[in-house]
């Protein structure tokens, strides 16, 4: 780890451009020179519109977004970890204050890449390091940070945002107290919806009783403010009505009740409001229970376990993908998909379907309307299928156990998260043919991990009523807890998320999944799954290794 490195400016590495400029501190409409300078750092572009170009060292150069700012030092500007490479924070309270203040001030929260002893920049000497890569005390930056030759408008605008970045007070933070929020959408099931709030508030209660345990504020020969002993206080925000109206109801939680991030949350078809709200208004939204989630890895402030049914039909696609290339002879039949219109299954299936060049496969949809004529429907449905074809099934408990007792003889793939995993209620003849989608461990890989969660429910008193929601609300406070107790007394709502990020692939004991990670730039910590089918007793069985589409 070079010297240059922990104590000097950016690394930058190419990543992605910014989603959308900040409001100022005071949280107005940003200013020309407050858009210059997002502009400069977050999206490696120059007031004009031309692109930030930056020159290393090697005489390489970087350009647009590969020369933002933002890639390093991280949209917080206090930096970042990556193996042994520190990168600095580089935010006004860091950059403008005296060596002296630096060692004396016991207050300053501590960031991985921050030195007590660090240089004392001003104005002039921050350009001039930004421009040359030369430090107040004349020593040179690592060779990895690119040299800009900024104008002296551009200059101004950038350091003006540095000055302003991470400055306003956070919202939902005192000095007490840490507000969350969680949120409900009115089609979430309700036995999910029950058992998920019970983790939560049984974790926050718990947390309340731990936290006031504990000596607050530390002292030594001088004051510590370190406040990682601040109380957490949950907010449980259930929307009402239709879709369109969620995003207004939560402007009002908010306005109400200011909120440092929200924590789980549960959805039931459409996600898309939420996800909106958070976003636009800089909110975490970390790791809620929902299985069609919105894919929008250049959104920055919502985090999920993973893709959920787009997963699934991807699962699918790479095993259909795979199997056409290893039977190049044979016939392609047609590819079937069966869903409720009014359920997650028709995004898969749309998913699924608008692949059919890579497949190789004409697509059907047919869509089950109704309860009682279900069965009839899905006769129907095996009566048109020939040898040849691909049957997929997007298909709910109810829905499975209304099949018939004899399986088609075409290939059939079912939806392991929709239909219930292991528990999926297929008829004997169907379990053998059955590829089912399955984005976690299977029962016996994942046994060890989930005594902890299973012991903590236990422990708790508590039943257990529905078992991925619970484990993954377990998961996500103590995830939560972990980045918190890393953050120390930076509570910044972006830096919540980094710290995330450069944390969660460290974890071992990860409930269903057997690994969870995230980089700049991914917004889904389970990338992978299996392909499986169902033995006697409902015995998981592998069908491959572990599958990343």
């Amino acid at each position: 780890m070079s010297r240059g490195l922990r104590r000097g400016g950016a690394v930058l590495v190419a990543l992605l451009a910014m989603a959308a400029l900040p409001a100022t501190a005071t949280g107005a409409p940003p200013s020309a020179i407050d858009r210059d300078g997002a502009r400069i750092y977050r999206a490696g572009l120059l007031p004009g519109g031309a692109d930030l170009v930056g020159r290393r060292a090697s005489g390489a150069d970087v350009a647009r977004e590969a020369a933002a700012c933002v890639n390093c030092h991280r949209r917080s500007g206090l930096g970042n970890v990556e193996g042994d490479i520190v990168i600095p924070p580089i935010i006004a309270k860091y950059l403008f204050r005296s060596r002296l203040a630096n060692v004396e001030d016991m207050t300053l929260p501590h960031v991985p890449g921050f030195t007590p002893n660090a240089w004392t920049y001003t104005d002039q000497s921050l350009a001039t390091a930004i421009r040359t890569g030369v430090r107040p005390d004349g020593s040179t930056m690592n060779p990895l940070m690119p040299r800009y030759a900024l104008d002296d408008p551009s200059m101004a605008a950038l350091i003006a945002y540095l000055k302003d970045l991470t400055s306003a007070p956070v919202p939902g933070v005192s000095e007490t107290a840490l507000q969350f929020a969680t949120i409900i959408t009115p089609d979430a099931d309700p036995v999910a919806k029950k058992a998920m709030l019970d983790v939560l508030q049984r974790f926050f209660a718990v947390q309340e009783k731990v936290i006031a345990a504990e000596t607050r504020p530390l002292r030594t020969s001088r004051e510590i403010h370190y406040r990682v002993t601040r109380q957490w206080q949950l907010h449980v925000w259930e929307l009402a009505g239709t879709p369109d109206t969620w995003e207004a109801q939560l402007d009002a939680h908010l306005a109400t009740q200011p909120v440092f991030a929200v924590i789980s949350g549960l959805g039931g078809h459409d996600w898309r409001p939420v996800h909106r709200f958070c976003e636009h208004n800089a909110v975490p939204c970390l790791l809620p229970n929902v299985d069609l989630p919105v894919v929008a890895e250049r959104d920055f402030y919502p985090v999920y376990y993973s893709r959920g049914v787009l997963l699934e039909a991807d699962l699918i696609a790479a095993r259909l993908a795979s199997d056409r290339g290893a039977h190049r002879s044979a016939r392609a039949g047609r590819l079937v998909q069966v869903f409720r219109d009014d359920d997650i299954g028709a995004a898969a299936a749309a998913a699924l379907a608008a692949r059919p060049t890579s497949l190789g496969t004409a697509t059907a949809a047919h869509r089950l309307s109704g309860a009682p004529d279900a069965p009839a429907q899905l006769r129907k449905v095996l009566q048109g299928l020939g040898a040849d074809d691909v049957l997929v099934l997007w298909l709910r408990p109810d829905d499975l156990a209304a099949l018939p007792d004899q399986a088609p003889a075409a290939a059939v793939f079912a939806s392991g998260i929709m239909g219930g995993l292991e528990a999926a209620p297929l008829p004997v003849s169907w379990r053998a043919r059955t590829h089912l989608s399955y984005p976690f461990d299977p029962p016996d890989l994942r046994r060890v991990r989930m005594n902890f969660p299973l012991g903590w429910f236990r422990v708790q008193g508590m039943a257990v009523t529905a078992e991925r929601v619970q484990t993954d609300t377990y998961l996500a406070c103590v995830i939560l807890s972990e980045t918190l107790g890393h953050m120390l007394d930076s509570f910044v709502r972006e830096y919540l998320v980094e710290r995330m990020e450069m944390m969660l692939s460290r974890r071992i004991v990860n409930g269903y999944y057997p690994r969870l990670g995230l980089a700049p730039g991914q917004r889904f910590a389970s990338k992978g799954g299996y392909l499986v089918h169902l033995a006697e007793g409902n015995h998981v069985v592998l069908e491959g290794d572990w599958i990343t589409p």
